[in-house]
């Protein structure tokens, strides 16, 4: 075992021929050779990165020799946060960034593979990803979708989504999604906000080898958008395609196309798609991101942080419901082959995602800290199990990942294996702390600041601190933060938002801490957000789908990460006069929030509760239960004199009290 300075176990170090072949290190030699800047390490390019933004973007442009038009000199007019103008003279377009690669050699090589259950995999090479989705452009377009037009989608993590991404980006319309195993409810909650004019629909999908047919939830998307003019049927079941509507078949099958594409150039912030905040305390915030900001930061994620290239193949598990689809297909950006699998994480076997791994020839697979975990848990070894060869880097996001899953990493797959936890947000859509190919990785830390996130921790009083917790800011612009949320007016939610702890610093809802080392420890949310399996929801999507039953009078929904990596989602009822919380209801709870809302989001418990806390203004209280069923003390999880009834809240403190009781009884025992 080999140990840092501060006694924390080395687990890996890149060999000298790794680091000669990464992207990152050649970007250094190129920024020496070309511009005069030197630097020494991965530490210090990050410093210049952040203090120098304006040098920093503008030469991942010449490096990655984006076309931004003819007029791309000035490339941060206003550096404030928020409001940052960046490349404000730039025009250009995602879709053609990332269709370019078609042209590069070879383009029968593949751009997407694609498995469903059954675990076979389908290729669509490059050539014809751009010959279909220069149909689909070509349809939208004759459908009357013009550029800031919307275009929504109800489609899962198959390439009918990646097509009428690159689509409707080709042509400026704006693409927003969400996953089919959200409920009608959830999906109108979005979409309602940003008033689509094309809605992509798909009639079911496959689960954990079922099939969940979506013909009814489609049809009360359609009473309730009432600006949709045209739908397009995607048919995974076999549904037959409805009179009044254009089969997908039709929509990518024009024969006169060819693979010709006009492009619609835009300026940098023109929106390229929406993005959806988790609805903790009301509407799901519609974030809005633009086409310049995309192209830079996933470019930079893909290339210098994960060091994808075109030998590649890429596999991030997913669905269109997270912002890491979209990073996903970022990936195409820089020419690498993107693998989208459409299925249970753990059907027909708790090994699902490594037979897909070994399937499509995977060379970077991305999944979440809790199936690590879950693998871990089912003691399974994948390395004896499946022909893992070609993998040379594993990452990891949703939740932070325990020292357990490090560990097992190393033992269960390979001991030379890059190992690249990284975290962000859908606020970005994409990583301020992750991954460098030239940097060691350590027990249980996150390995570098991402460039051009100036990240640092900050206590209560707004000064950074060094090897203890705080929360995680960014004090420098980024080009893909928000470009403005969807119908905020004044940018009044955007500003309350990031912006209300800090004034003009990002605050982003993390818990972290940065060390000496220049690695990060990330300990969670500092807010009441709900992340299951790498999924982020609101608590709001539960209450409306729980509290619409008559036998409920009131409900408080509670995500806590746990100690070993797991995540324990309790649901607290409080029943309607003349009702019990018994077996039955419990049933009824589960399988409302199973068909309105998800099956991910389902409780781990349903639990009978006296009451449900509340500001002295009736808002529901959550962040102070989380610490006390995390076992803080009463007196420092809540101002007293803040909640309308203090005798609710001890209900809460008992539970966690037991809950700490019980666990240090189960350590007793297994000692």
């Amino acid at each position: 075992m080999t140990e840092s300075t501060d006694g924390v176990e080395l687990l890996w170090q890149p060999s000298a021929e790794r680091v000669a072949d990464a992207a990152v290190t050649r970007y250094r030699e190129w920024l020496a050779a070309e511009h005069g800047t030197v630097t020494e390490d991965y530490a210090h390019l990050w410093s210049w990165s952040t203090t120098e933004p304006e040098a920093f973007w503008g030469s991942l442009r010449e490096w990655f020799a984006l076309d931004f038009g003819d007029a791309h000199d000035v490339v941060l007019a206003e550096r404030t946060m928020p409001g940052a103008r960046w490349f404000p003279d730039a025009r250009l377009n995602y879709a053609r960034q990332a269709l370019r690669h078609v042209d590069d050699g070879d383009p029968d090589r593949a751009a997407i593979v694609y498995l469903d259950e059954s675990l076979e995999p389908h290729e669509i090479s490059w050539a014809e990803l751009r010959r279909r989705v220069a149909s689909c452009a070509a349809t939208l377009r004759e459908l009357g979708v013009r550029p800031g037009d919307r275009v929504a989608a109800y489609v899962p993590n198959t390439p009918h989504a990646v097509i009428g991404l690159l689509a409707s980006a080709a042509i400026g319309a704006v693409w927003s999604a969400c996953a089919p195993d959200f409920g009608a409810r959830s999906v109108l909650d979005r979409f309602q906000q940003i008033e689509p004019v094309v809605l992509i629909a798909v009639d079911g999908y496959r689960y954990g080898g079922k099939e969940i047919r979506r013909t009814d939830v489609v049809a009360e998307l359609r009473e309730g958008l009432p600006t949709v003019r045209h739908v397009l049927h995607v048919s995974l079941l076999d549904e037959p395609t409805p009179a009044d509507v254009l089969a997908w078949s039709d929509v990518i099958g024009r024969p006169d196309d060819g693979a010709a594409i006009e492009y619609e150039q835009v300026p940098f912030d023109h929106p390229l798609w929406i993005l959806y905040s988790s609805g903790t305390t009301g509407l799901p915030k519609a974030i809005v991101q633009g086409h310049g900001g995309i192209v830079l930061e996933h470019l930079k994620q893909a290339v210098l942080q994960l060091d994808l290239g075109p030998r590649d193949r890429f596999f991030w598990y997913t669905s269109t419901g997270w912002m890491m689809w979209n990073l996903l297909v970022g990936g195409l950006l820089g020419g690498t082959t993107i693998v989208l699998y459409d299925g249970s994480p753990g059907h027909p076997g708790p090994d699902a995602q490594w037979t897909v791994v070994e399937r499509a020839g995977v060379t970077w697979f991305g999944t979440s800290a809790a199936y690590v975990m879950a693998c871990r848990k089912n003691e399974l070894v994948p390395r004896h199990t499946h022909d893992l060869g070609r993998v040379r880097a594993i990452g990891t996001t949703g939740s932070p990942l325990p020292p357990d899953g490090f560990r097992w990493i190393y033992d269960a797959i390979a001991a030379d294996m890059w190992l690249a936890s990284v975290s962000g947000g859908t606020d970005v859509c994409s990583a301020f702390v992750g991954g460098s190919p030239d940097l060691p990785v350590y027990l249980g830390e996150i390995q570098c600041r991402a460039l051009g996130c100036a990240v640092e921790a900050w206590d209560p009083a707004g000064r950074p601190v060094v090897d203890e917790v705080g929360e995680l800011v960014i004090t420098q612009p980024m080009p893909s933060m928000p470009v403005y949320f969807w119908h905020d007016k004044d940018d009044e939610r955007y500003r309350a938002s990031y912006f209300d702890t800090y004034p003009g610093v990002w605050r982003h809802g993390d818990w972290i801490t940065l060390t000496s080392r220049g690695t990060v420890v990330v300990h969670g949310r500092s807010d009441s957000t709900l992340n299951r399996q790498g999924v982020r929801m609101g608590s709001s999507d539960i209450y409306e789908a729980v509290e619409r039953l008559p036998e409920v009078r009131e409900s408080l929904v509670i995500g806590l990460e746990l100690p070993d990596g797991g995540y324990w989602m309790p649901l607290f009822v409080v029943a309607a006069p003349g009702h019990a919380l018994d077996d039955a209801l419990r049933a009824k709870i589960r399988a409302v929030i199973r068909d309105e809302v998800s099956p991910r989001h389902v409780p781990d418990e349903i639990i009978a509760a006296p009451g449900v806390p509340h500001t002295l203004t009736g808002k529901r209280i959550e962040i102070p239960v989380k610490k006390l069923l995390q076992g803080r003390a009463l007196e420092d999880a809540v101002n007293p004199g803040s909640v309308d009834d203090l005798e609710v809240l001890r209900f809460y403190a008992e539970v966690g009290r037991s809950r700490a009781r019980a666990q240090e009884d189960r350590k007793t025992d297994e000692k």
